[in-house]
């Protein structure tokens, strides 16, 4: 194996041509418009699964865009998700970025009701009264909570970035979405993460 000499500006650069080229090279042609997404969850994670497990509600990107530049709020389900949104882009259209996780009454009434510090943020989230993208990259307890919300007819997300990792509930709790009438991106299966759910933001960002 070769080193390759690149410099650090072009690094970025370097790996989504190294991408674009085993993707070929396996014979996967990506969407146009889905392919900057795919791709920079491809580059976070260095796994090309992706490519074959994201799925995408008719729109949502273009959709996404609609909502970020009319001043959208990005709620995440980790401060991890969180410090990695370009928030300076996203401030440049209205937006902000929250995440209620690491707040103290929200892990008081998470004790108190016997469930999950997730499911109370999303019901803070909820409650904001703002069009809001949820950022789900670890609670799959996030999106079971807005989908109840949906079921009670309380709240209905403007849009769902669903991608929590692990294994209790993870892959049923994205499926929750799949049929609703949402705007979504999702990862089938049990991959995700707070990287991802930041790296989809990103990716949106990137091209406005």
């Amino acid at each position: 194996m070769n080193f390759e000499t690149v410099k650090p500006a072009e690094i970025e650069k370097r790996s989504f041509e190294i991408i674009t080229q085993e993707l070929e090279a396996a014979g996967i042609r990506l969407d146009e418009t889905l392919a900057p997404v795919i791709k920079r969850c491809i580059h976070t994670s260095a796994d090309f699964e992706y490519a074959e497990t994201l799925a995408f509600s008719e729109g949502a990107v273009d959709r996404m865009k609609e909502l970020i530049r009319q001043g959208a709020t990005i709620v995440t389900d980790t401060n991890m998700a969180l410090a990695g949104i370009n928030k300076k882009k996203l401030a440049s259209f209205g937006g902000r970025c929250i995440c209620f996780m690491a707040e103290e009454d929200v892990a008081k009434e998470a004790t108190e009701r016997g469930i999950t510090r997730a499911a109370v943020s999303m019901e803070r989230a909820a409650a904001l009264g703002e069009k809001v993208i949820f950022a789900i990259g670890n609670a799959p307890t996030a999106l079971i909570r807005l989908h109840e919300m949906m079921q009670e007819g309380t709240y209905t997300p403007a849009f769902i970035i669903g991608v929590p990792v692990g294994f209790v509930n993870v892959v049923w709790a994205k499926e929750l979405f799949l049929g609703t009438s949402v705007p979504y991106i999702i990862n089938r299966g049990r991959k995700g993460g707070s990287t991802i759910a930041a790296a989809i933001c990103n990716a949106v960002l990137y091209q406005m």
